[in-house]
């Protein structure tokens, strides 16, 4: 028995023992716990146990010992399940994630994982939820802090007040690209995080932000929430431990949800048209907490065609696919082909691009329907709609911009031309927010 068969495994053991323990209609009575080892315990309300005859307990201590049995060292001994404890479980699932699995007979697991975040769980929409774009990308090096900062240029040209909020704590660069030294503020997100855990937030929240000089000129703002400040300070120890959560009372604040309090501050603030957060790379928690713990109306997922690219996102779709939120994030999400080499035709390359996004998106976000069936209300695409979210919003490879690494020296010299020719989203971005206003 391995990690990967564990729920699979427990569908079938609970299917198995569903007529003496009618498991189906007692879903509400327990739960699944995956403890940070990965061990499984069936843990069930108390009042129902005190309320069980002798026949069903003694299908309950089956059930166990089928449990502790197959799971072998995956499962913590059947001596010392179900645990008890009292429905509706809440106090259970505090800083754990919590998901439903099986197909045929649906259960509660209750994950408790080392990190804070996760790709198993989105939060609940709000209206700081509604003005978000997150630019995410499963692999770096794919231009995808240069497109933030140029769609930020392009906003404040319209006019628009852009937050502009640096997310990529563990590689930071967009901070320093959009500020010179003499506009950096004192402090930056990751003192503000280190700082709030001891309820000290506050201290910072005046010096935590600065104007980049790339909007001088025109009718908009851009505010800068920098990784860091003008003076690193212990930047790694810091680092250790941002990712603590806070205690009010004894509520519990998990890392994401204090990232969440600091933004609606920093909105109320400032009162921007955008946010533009410039997730990390990769599957690690900041960029979950980012895609999913923010709750992002739109989230752009950059792409470079080739294996690595559609393997890596396969295993992040799947996920959401098996722990049931495919259909809470799906309509939020956006594929972007970035950086498309300067080729004679151009064509190839993005019909291979789309068509993997396409059968990316189809095997595991999409709804199935039957061939040549369209239902109103159906998640479903095909290939070549230009309106489907796999269809990439288009980012041309461009040397110049690729290889600047001090964007705010642009300032009052991008040409507006240039950037659409090079930067097609922008017009995609633009047409996004008015469709939806």
């Amino acid at each position: 028995m391995l990690f990967d068969n564990i729920l699979t495994t427990l569908e079938e053991i609970f299917l198995h023992h569903d007529k003496a323990l009618r498991l189906q209609s007692l879903r509400h009575l327990f739960f699944v716990n995956r403890d940070l080892r990965g061990r499984i315990a069936l843990v069930w309300d108390a009042a129902s146990l005190e309320q069980m005859d002798d026949d069903q307990r003694a299908s309950l201590a089956v059930l166990c010992t089928e449990i502790a049995d197959t799971l072998g060292r995956h499962a913590i001994p059947a001596a010392r399940m179900p645990l008890v404890s009292e429905a509706p479980f809440t106090a259970d699932q505090q800083g754990a994630v919590v998901f439903t699995s099986g197909e045929r007979l649906p259960f509660t697991v209750v994950d408790r994982m080392l990190t804070e975040s996760s790709w198993s769980s989105r939060a609940t929409k709000d209206s700081l939820s509604d003005k978000m774009i997150v630019f995410y990308s499963i692999k770096g090096g794919v231009g995808r802090s240069t497109a933030l900062a140029v769609a930020a240029w392009h906003l404040a040209q319209q006019g628009k007040k852009v937050m502009v909020v640096d997310m990529d704590l563990e590689s930071p660069g967009l901070s320093s690209s959009l500020l010179p030294d003499d506009r950096r503020p004192d402090y930056g997100l990751l003192d503000w995080l280190v700082e709030d855990v001891v309820e000290n937030g506050d201290e910072v929240l005046e010096r935590l932000f600065a104007t980049s000089p790339l909007a001088d000129g025109s009718r908009g703002e851009i505010t800068v929430i920098p990784a860091h400040g003008r003076q690193y300070g212990d930047y790694i120890a810091k680092m250790g431990r941002a990712w603590m959560h806070r205690m009010d009372g004894e509520k519990r604040i998990p890392w994401p949800q204090r990232l969440r309090i600091l933004l609606r501050k920093l909105d109320e603030q400032h009162a921007p048209d955008r946010i533009l957060i410039d997730a990390r790379a990769g599957l690690g928690e900041i960029a979950s907490a980012s895609v999913l713990d923010l709750a992002p109306r739109l989230v752009l997922l950059f792409a470079l065609e080739g294996t690595q690219t559609w393997t890596d996102y396969s295993i992040l779709f799947n996920h959401w696919n098996t722990t049931g939120q495919a259909r809470n994030i799906r309509e939020s999400l956006q594929m972007v082909a970035a950086m498309i080499p300067p080729l004679e035709d151009k064509q190839p390359y993005m019909q291979r691009l789309r068509e993997n996004a396409w059968d990316c998106f189809r095997e595991r976000l999409y709804d199935a329907l039957p061939a040549g069936e369209k239902e109103r209300d159906a998640f479903s695409f095909d290939c070549n709609d230009e309106a489907a979210p796999h269809n990439p919003w288009i980012i041309h490879w461009h040397q110049g911009l690729s290889t600047l690494k001090l964007l705010h020296t642009l300032e009052g010299t991008l040409d507006a031309a240039q950037i659409q020719g090079t930067f097609p989203f922008l017009r995609n971005l633009d047409i996004f927010f008015e469709e939806r206003i």
